[in-house]
């Protein structure tokens, strides 16, 4: 069993989910069952599924589940992305979304 705290993607993962839950706060509140949950449901999904990988006995389920992570890491830049075009916040503030945040992460994941 790996420990996940042990891993530079678990911090960032973390991070990103309690920015989500920042961000969202500020959203319309006709939102709160469409855009504001799928973004925090990815989100937390993110480490949730880092969690669970480390938990797991085999190398090909440990890497199963972190490629469940960067998928919904991927999801979540997008709901960022539509986010931010419809005005809910500004590029500067969406950057832990970026994508390629994530796809420099993900070579970490594996280190």
């Amino acid at each position: 069993m790996r420990d996940h705290r042990r891993l530079r993607a678990s911090d960032l993962a973390d991070q990103v989910a309690l920015e989500t839950y920042r961000l969202t706060k500020s959203f319309l509140k006709e939102e709160v069952y469409g855009l504001i949950a799928q973004m925090r449901r990815a989100a937390v999904s993110i480490s949730s599924n880092i969690v669970e990988g480390c938990a797991r006995n085999s190398r090909a389920e440990y890497l199963r589940f972190l490629e469940i992570s960067f998928g919904s890491a991927r999801e979540l830049g997008y709901q960022a992305s539509l986010a931010e075009r419809l005005g809910y916040f500004g590029k500067e503030e969406g950057s832990p979304f970026q994508l390629g945040n994530w796809t420099s992460a993900k070579r970490s994941w594996l280190r």
